[in-house]
């Protein structure tokens, strides 16, 4: 949408106007000057200059005493006065600024404004703008303003283009009244689009009040129902209109009667996001304004009987060159009314439902299929397309060498098909091809040389596929102008590029994800300055990183993953990001040979928002200085050595996962980490921490999904605040030395509960090795793309005490619950078939007593089942899924069990394979026992009570007090609770 209708805005604004007694033209440099600017204006704009930062030099000219020489400055050549100011911001260049300076209101006789494209850092737009009242041009548009759009823009009664679009760049521009319209008598140019108009009054005199407009942009701009009509004076709206766009809206009623008067001057049309399946066909809307020749009905509920009237008036039809249908629902065949279409130039029906294979219509010049199903092999007449895209569909064949033959073709898109074969060679005979897409098919073969002759090429993929072969400098020969080439997933591709070559162009993105890459790190790249986006992750690279890599200038996305590079991280790219685009600043180093310890140079990445260093052999303290990295989001520096206690200093507010796990830190937790209001994933496992878990953390737990500690040294009870965790997914407390019962509140952590809420969705990783670490079915795993999925919870290995409660049944998502090595008392509950999901229940090593429930039956996923070493009796219950678990290890230590998969069976249904002599011995021994512990806890709490319980008077002392002999007597029934265990295993083994 930005290029149809940014290209006739600049444009006008390049070469639409010419000064009266200026001399300049389009073809010129506008920089002679016949006589100097005024001093005051030179002034004013060495003022507004100081006031925003240029950090790719845009304003390096604006020096000496004449301005007119200036880049982007246009004087009158007579008078000397400033009439044009063009400071267009792009990816290359912009400036930085948090409001425009009022010094600017000194240039009285501006007739030209252009700030697009800059960043304003969501400041307002400046009031002073309604004082020049000689603007004719004025472009604001995506420059990162927001607020409410100043009335006094109404004052610019000479103005013909106005542009206060947002693009891609949402920030929270609206009006509050759009009466200072009426007051813009000459407009003819009115883009909007998507600024909020929700709430603004007089909406509707958009379309009445400035009958000059030929061009109106209201692009989601969020207008209803009531801002189309109906109006009284259907003459007045919008009379001279030739571009209207109305896209994507919250319009639900029929299209406006108003259209049908514009039907002899509009051009273009964009009704996007309107219902019509309900109201008007195809073949209606054209009959109504036979004057269109672009027509955009994305997203309308179009299906293919909105496209197979016999009503259809082909003159009318001959008309339209430009038609987008795209994201409706037409499905089938291809429908033929396009080839009745004799002036159709452009077809755009991408997401739809298409699966019949190919059509070819003679006069296209751009076709765009994707994400349809069309079948079957790429026909080898195309016509005469300059434009083909035909991704995510279900295309196979070859591609055919015929396609060489479209002479003008700059578009070529094949990507995500089942195409097999060699990339053609034909391809290097396009002189004009700029875009080569044809990423995740199944190619093979090696890449053509003659790719390299492609001297317009500037978009090259051919990832995901399996080609072969050697690249080298020849196959870039004369691509002067590539920036973004992407050859990942080729594992057979090798790059063997010599140390000296110096490449023909500046690439903004490389990508090379598993291939493979000889000579080390690759050196032909210190020469890339514009180099953002680089991973060379999975390459086979070795050794250090190269000293002129720290001196890179704007690398912001760095994949160095999963290869053999060692020794220390001193010489990473310092990170200066020049670009809107290029703030993508994230750094993967995991899976190397890195060591040393993690240098404070990093800390100059300020911008950083992901970070992993995990998996190398990292030592020492975190330092310090990742305080400033402010902005993080995620930090992994997991599977490492390093040490110390955990800083208080590592948690920006912005953290969304800290994985930690796997090293050396001790101690507490920091009390910061209560801070970080939205983490999602915290992994502390695998160290040796230690301490109660804080209450605080359970301020931090609205976000939370996965909450790992296992295996640190970490004491206390399981604290109930745990449960405040809706979107808890995995619990993993595991090997701890926690003690007390379990909480029966865990029972309610709703994101274990199938119970159709809503579940927070943690942010998508740029990671595609982000894992997780989880004791599943016996053994460790680790879940990498499908950790999402996983819903865990894992108390093992620890000092638990009492009965399992019941209200753990009711988490129906969980696919794995450990509960092993604790002194767990009690029966399973019977009401444990609820849980549905359950593919893996370790319940061993604990003194359950009683039979196992037969809905245990009912879990038909089970798959891991441990329950030994209890005292579980009677028979086993069979069917369904407990018939496929025939491991008698499942049962062991458990001697009163009976029935398969153990050898020993039941001889009465009804009755356990003891004596019942042994049975009253046994319960006369455990009563003896427990009544022994009874009398030695009641006279310590005797004692105990009776010489210091004065000392509860003192109210300072009685909280530590009562702690403490709350701790004493947990650990005393511990004690109590595992004697009597051993007494058990001792009656069992006599």
């Amino acid at each position: 949408m930005g290029n149809r209708k940014g290209l006739g805005l600049h444009l006008i604004f390049v070469c639409g106007f010419l000064f009266a007694g200026a001399t300049y033209t389009c073809l010129g440099d506008g920089n002679t000057s016949l006589t100097v600017c005024s001093e005051k204006e030179r002034l004013a704009l060495l003022k507004f200059k100081d006031s925003v930062e240029d950090p790719s030099r845009m304003l390096s000219s604006w020096i000496g005493n004449d301005c007119c020489l200036w880049e982007g400055i246009q004087c009158d050549t007579v008078t000397g006065d400033v009439v044009s100011l063009h400071l267009m911001g792009n990816d290359e260049g912009y400036l930085v600024g948090y409001e425009v300076m009022s010094s600017l209101a000194e240039l009285r006789h501006l007739k030209s404004l252009d700030l697009s494209g800059n960043d304003f850092q969501g400041s307002r737009i400046p009031k002073f703008i309604g004082s020049l009242k000689q603007l004719t041009h004025l472009n604001l548009s995506q420059a990162g303003f927001q607020g409410i759009i100043p009335p006094h823009i109404g004052n610019l009664s000479n103005l013909k283009v106005l542009d206060l679009s947002l693009g891609k760049r949402t920030w929270g521009l609206r009006v509050d009244d759009m009466a200072w319209t009426s007051g813009l008598s000459s407009l003819e140019h009115l883009d909007l689009s998507p600024v909020y108009l929700g709430e603004a009054q007089n909406r509707d005199m958009l379309f009445y009040m400035i009958p000059s407009l030929k061009v109106l942009n209201l692009w989601g701009c969020r207008l209803f129902d009531s801002d189309l009509g109906p109006f009284r004076n259907l003459s007045r709206i919008l009379p001279n209109i030739k571009h209207l766009d109305l896209g994507f809206n919250s319009f639900n009623r029929p299209l406006p009667g108003f259209l049908q008067n514009m039907s002899s001057t509009l051009t273009f049309l964009d009704l996007s996001n309107f219902n019509l399946s309900r109201t008007w066909n195809f073949a209606t809307l054209l009959s109504k304004i036979p004057s269109l020749s672009e027509l955009h009905l994305s997203s309308c509920g179009l299906d293919k009987t909105h496209l197979s009237s016999p009503s259809y008036n082909f003159s009318t039809l001959s008309n339209i060159r430009h038609l987008v249908l795209s994201q409706n629902s037409i499905e089938g065949p291809f429908p033929s009314v396009f080839t009745n279409m004799s002036s159709l130039r452009v077809l755009v029906l991408s997401g739809n439902m298409l699966n019949s294979s190919l059509p070819i219509i003679p006069n296209l010049i751009d076709l765009d299929l994707s994400f349809n199903q069309l079948t079957g092999p790429i026909p080898t007449h195309l016509g005469n397309l300059s434009k083909l895209d035909l991704s995510s569909n279900h295309l196979n064949g070859s591609i055919p060498e015929s396609i060489g033959n479209l002479a003008t073709l700059t578009y070529l898109d094949l990507s995500s098909n089942w195409l097999t074969g060699p990339i053609p060679t034909s391809l290097g005979r396009h002189i004009s091809l700029q875009f080569i897409r044809v990423s995740s098919n199944l190619l093979n073969g090696t890449i053509p040389v003659s790719i390299g002759q492609l001297a317009k090429l500037q978009y090259l993929d051919f990832s995901n596929n399996s080609l072969e072969g050697v690249v080298s400098e020849a196959h870039f020969a004369n691509l002067s102008m590539l920036t973004y080439l992407d050859t990942s997933s080729n594992t057979k591709l090798r790059y063997n590029i010599s140390r000296d070559w110096i490449p023909p162009f500046q690439l903004v993105s490389l990508l090379l994800r598993s291939c493979n890459i000889t000579n080390r790190f690759p050196h032909w790249l210190r020469n890339q300055r514009n180099l953002h986006v680089l991973d060379l992750s999975n390459t086979t690279i070795s050794g250090h990183l190269p000293t002129w890599l720290r001196k890179m200038p704007i690398i912001g996305y760095l994949d160095l993953s999963h290869n053999k590079l060692n020794g220390p991280l001193i010489n990473l790219p310092n990170g200066e990001t020049y670009g809107r685009n290029y703030k993508f600043p994230i750094l993967f180093l995991e899976n190397n040979f890195f060591n040393e310890s993690i240098p404070t140079s990093l800390c100059r990445r300020t911008d950083l928002e992901y970070l992993d260093l995990s998996r190398n052999r990292l030592i020492g303290q975190v330092p310090k200085c990742l305080e400033n990295l402010q902005h993080l989001r995620t930090m992994i520096l997991s599977s490492n050595q390093l040490s110390g206690v955990i800083p208080s200093f590592m948690a920006p507010n912005s953290l969304e996962r800290l994985k930690l796990n796997d090293n050396k830190f001790i101690g507490e937790l920091p009390r910061e980490l209560g801070n970080l209001r939205v983490l999602s994933i915290l992994d502390l496992g695998n160290n040796k921490l230690s301490g109660n878990i804080p209450e605080w953390f359970g301020a931090t737990l609205s976000y939370m999904r996965v909450l790992r500690l296992h295996k640190n040294n970490f004491t206390g009870r399981i604290p109930e605040y745990l449960c405040k965790g809706s979107n808890l997914q995995i619990l993993d407390v595991a090997h701890n030395n926690l003690k007390g019962h379990i909480p029966r509140c865990l029972g309610e952590l709703n994101a274990m509960v199938n119970d159709g809420g809503y579940r927070y969705s943690a942010p998508p990783s740029f990671d595609s090795d982000e894992n997780v670490d989880q004791v599943m079915k016996g053994v460790d795993l680790e879940y990498t793309t499908t950790w999402d999925m996983v819903f865990n919870m894992d108390l093992s290995s620890n000092q638990l005490v009492g009965e399992i409660p019941v209200e753990l049944t009711a988490l129906s998502l969980l696919v794995g619950l450990n509960l092993s090595n604790n002194h767990l008392s009690g029966g399973i509950p019977d009401t444990i078939g609820n849980m549905s999901e359950l593919n893996s229940l370790d319940l061993s090593g604990n003194e359950l007593t009683g039979v196992i429930p037969p809905s245990m039956a009912d879990l038909t996923f089970l798959s891991h089942l441990n329950l030994s070493h209890n005292n579980l009796s009677g028979r086993i219950p069979t069917g369904r899924q407990l018939q496929t678990l025939i491991d008698p290890s499942i049962y062991e230590g458990n001697k009163d069990l009976c029935g398969p998969p153990l050898p020993n069976n039941c001889s009465n249904p009804g009755e356990h394979p003891t004596t019942s002599k042994k049975k009253n011995k046994a319960a006369e021994e455990q009563i003896n026992v427990l009544l022994l512990y009874t009398n030695i806890i009641c006279g310590f709490v005797t004692g105990f009570w009776g010489v210091i319980g004065v000392l509860l008077l003192k109210k300072q002392w009685s909280k530590k007090l009562f702690k403490f002999a709350e701790d004493m007597m947990e650990n005393i029934y511990v004690v109590v609770m595992v004697r009597v265990a051993k007494i058990k295993r001792g009656r069992d083994a006599a």
